[in-house]
């Protein structure tokens, strides 16, 4: 009987860690469907957080490329008076750095939802 109380303690609080990281989370950054992420493309700062090879094989036209790996020293170059777009392979990186630019005073981070991955809009590529 004690190692069932102790199995249910240790899910309850599995749970409850999961539920703080998604609201954390939430707090940070609005994901944005597909549809949504387009209507304000052009009048936002639109990141790419992934690999810069990853980036030229193909990104969204407009996209600026600002590799995770170097977030936290080139994030300072981001406007806090405009809102930001971040978009990664599958939107992980996103979340990341959504919580880095809060720490700095940045508010108006949006990321989209799924990331690259699930898009179907318009992308460039070094080939192209």
């Amino acid at each position: 009987m004690d190692t069932w109380l102790i199995i249910l303690i240790i899910l309850v609080v599995l749970i409850a860690i999961l539920l703080i990281n998604g609201l954390r989370n939430i707090k940070n950054v609005k994901a944005l469907s597909e549809d949504e992420f387009k209507q304000n493309m052009r009048k936002v700062q639109l990141v790419d957080l992934r690999e810069k090879e990853k980036f030229e094989h193909g990104h969204i036209i407009g996209a600026r490329n600002i590799p995770m790996m170097n977030f936290s020293m080139k994030m300072n170059s981001l406007r806090k008076d405009k809102p930001i777009y971040l978009y990664d392979q599958n939107g992980r990186l996103s979340i990341r750095a959504a919580r880095m630019l809060r720490k700095q005073g940045y508010t108006d981070i949006y990321m989209l939802k799924n990331g690259i991955n699930k898009w179907t809009g318009k992308i460039k590529s070094k080939n192209k």
